[in-house]
């Protein structure tokens, strides 16, 4: 293969992993109002804040130019604090189902 194929496929990755990145940090500033929450335990809301410091730390499982252990911890981090929201309210994270229609009553 040529350079210019090389170069096309670095840059489809890389515009994916900018996506995924993208996607992950609205998810991270939807959850901070989860972080405010008082019933959610302090053990969920510190392994958060350790994946966010984890995420921008130049340590790396992987080396940076390749974000998939960065984002992997930012995703179990959410997954816990969003199951420790469920555990402390149930029903609060979940999506709201609509309401069934009533029929009318034929008598």
């Amino acid at each position: 293969m040529d350079a210019t194929v090389w170069l096309t496929i670095a840059a489809v990755v890389a515009l994916g992993l900018a996506i995924a990145a993208g996607v992950l940090l609205v998810r991270v500033f939807a959850a901070r109002r989860l972080l405010l929450d008082a019933g959610i335990p302090l053990r969920d809301k510190a392994l958060f804040w350790v994946a966010v410091i984890y995420t921008v730390s130049p340590v790396d499982l992987i080396p940076d130019p390749v974000y998939l252990d960065d984002i992997g911890v930012l995703l179990l981090a959410l997954r816990s604090l969003h199951a420790a929201a469920a555990a402390v309210r149930p029903g609060a994270t979940a999506v709201p189902k609509p309401a069934a229609a009533k029929e009318p009553d034929p008598a």
